[in-house]
This record gives C-alpha cells, structure tokens and sequence, in this order.
C-alpha cells in the first residue's frame, strides 16, 4: 500500500471519528426527550396473564361491545369478524384441519385472557391502548359471541373471562408443568 493510500485512509478514520463524536456530543446538549417517572412506567404496564393477576375492574356484554367493535374495529375484522385480510380473521377455522388451519380467536387461542390482553395493549392497531377498561371487556364479550363462545347477553369481566374454556384450550403444552 502506498503511503498516500495510508494517509488518505487514515484521514479517513480520524475523520469519521471526529464527525462521529461530534453527533453524540450534539445529542447531549440537546436533552431530547424527558425522563419517565415509575407512576409513567405503571400506566403502560397493561399485562393481564392467564392466572387473572393484573385484570382491571370493569365488564360487558356482547350486546355492548357491537357498537365498540364497529367503530374501533370492523375496518380491519369486518362487521362479523371475517376479516378484510387473512391476517385479520377472529372467526373461524378449525385447528384439525386437513388443510393449513385458520388460527383464530376460537378455533387456536388457549385463554380468553389472552383476547383480553391483546386487545387491552395492541388494539386498535392505529390507537393501541385507546379502548378504556369497560370498552376491552365490551368488545373482549363480542368477539367471544362471534366465535360461539358465550352468549350476547353474557357478562364479561374478570371472574367470567377466568371461567371461560376456550375450545383450544387443550392443545397447547404447558412447559412450567414438564420435569
């Protein structure tokens, strides 16, 4: 390697450095963003697992949750829960399918805690975290009705979601349990 090649090279390195620190020193000065509190952390740790820790107080019937799933939903899961997409089916399927099966809310979820949770954290997906407690269990009771699993005028809040068998409820293994 000729020297101008190595001092081109090195000029280079020193260079990029040079730009490198300077973006980080930028970024100090600046302050972006601001600190956030352990109450800030707390509000969005939404988490509800399937022993029923976490569930917040609240309820609601499918009959409630209709006029909550039409507005914040049916865009993506259509009025019924058919789906706009095949990524965004909730009813359905059949897990003993010959064919590749259609993994829904009824035919593959083991928990309707977990509906609850999803739906609490991740919908709807252009406002996550929007739906207020009442309105996760409304629309929780509805796609719970759309799948055959509890009634419209059931009553949705924790206890019931904790009683719920979901149909696939069996097929899933639990590794906790193994030795």
């Amino acid at each position: 390697m000729t020297m101008r090649k190595k001092m081109t090279r090195l000029l280079l390195i020193v260079g990029s450095w040079s730009v490198l620190s300077s973006c980080i020193a930028q970024d100090q000065a600046m302050n972006l963003g601001i600190p956030v509190s352990e109450s800030d952390l707390q509000a969005l740790d939404l988490v509800a697992p399937p022993d029923g820790t976490g569930f917040p107080e609240g309820s609601g019937t499918a009959q409630q949750g209709r006029a909550v799933f039409n507005t914040q939903c049916a865009a993506c899961h259509a009025a019924d829960g058919t789906g706009t997409s095949g990524a965004t089916v909730i009813v359905g399927g059949d897990m003993q399918s010959d064919e590749a099966p259609l993994r829904t809310v009824g035919s593959y979820w083991p928990h309707a805690s977990t509906l609850f949770d999803y739906i609490r954290r991740a919908m709807p997906a252009n406002a996550p975290k929007s739906l207020n407690d009442e309105e996760v269990y409304q629309v929780v009771a509805y796609v719970l009705y759309l799948n055959g699993i509890v009634d419209q005028d059931a009553v949705i809040d924790k206890a019931a979601l904790m009683a719920i068998e979901m149909p696939n409820a069996d097929g899933f293994i639990d590794v906790s349990q193994r030795q």
